[in-house]
């Protein structure tokens, strides 16, 4: 698998697990607010990690991590993620996936093959906007619409999650995703902020407040949601 960035530890990005997080590059979509930009527009930039240093790493920090993220960009492009998935759950380690949720069948196929303990997927606006928000006129919805069905089956154990930007997201939009998801058990709201590489420029988070407002909102539809970042 190519990988190009390596973070040793973060008691952040797998919920009640201790792991580390792995980066691949490249990104079907281009949403202005990503905060990686560099990942998605010019991997290339980026010196590479080999996958045997971190597997041994891992060999090693046995008993100490219980978990490894792989995120991106977006993993599910890297044709070779099954195969350093497998190495991974062969260490003993709980694997996090990432992902915007636009290939549906490989992430049904990595879940089947018992290579995933837990998916975080993006859900980037109520499906009217997502052409806007993805940056991508005309993007077919379908294929994300497959990958919140397969979730919601409840085959692995997962979440939905928004960024949410004042520029790209309303009271309306988020009743209406409320609407969509209603009754998953796991949706976050993520607060916005300028990780000074982002794709487009002029964006803004909401207020504390605010944020709250729009918790409420989602709320009525899926009582269990979070705000995070705030």
């Amino acid at each position: 698998m190519i990988i190009h960035g390596f973070q040793k530890l973060t008691l952040l990005d797998y919920p009640g697990h201790t792991a580390c997080t792995v980066f691949s590059g490249g990104c079907n979509f281009r949403c202005p607010f990503c905060h990686n930009a560099g990942l998605v527009l010019d991997p290339g930039q980026y010196d590479t990690v080999d996958e045997e240093d971190i597997l041994s790493l891992l060999q090693k920090r046995r008993g100490i991590l219980d978990g490894v993220c792989i995120t991106g960009g977006e993993p599910l492009l890297n044709p070779d993620i099954e195969g350093f998935a497998a190495k991974v759950k062969g260490l003993g380690y709980r694997l996090k996936l990432d992902t915007n949720g636009s290939f549906p069948e490989r992430l049904r196929h990595m879940v089947s093959e018992g290579l995933v303990d837990y998916v975080a997927m993006d859900i980037k606006n109520c499906l009217p906007k997502y052409p806007m928000t993805v940056g991508k006129s005309g993007f077919d919805t379908s294929a994300v619409e497959k990958s919140v069905e397969f979730l919601r089956d409840g085959r692995v154990d997962f979440e939905f999650r928004t960024t949410v930007v004042r520029e790209f997201h309303t009271e309306d939009d988020m009743r209406e995703i409320g609407k969509w998801l209603a009754g998953v058990p796991k949706y976050f709201l993520q607060a916005f902020s300028d990780s000074g590489e982002l794709i487009g420029d002029g964006l803004h988070g909401y207020s504390p407040e605010e944020y709250k407002r729009l918790l409420s909102v989602v709320r009525e539809y899926i009582p269990t949601s979070e705000l995070r970042g705030v």
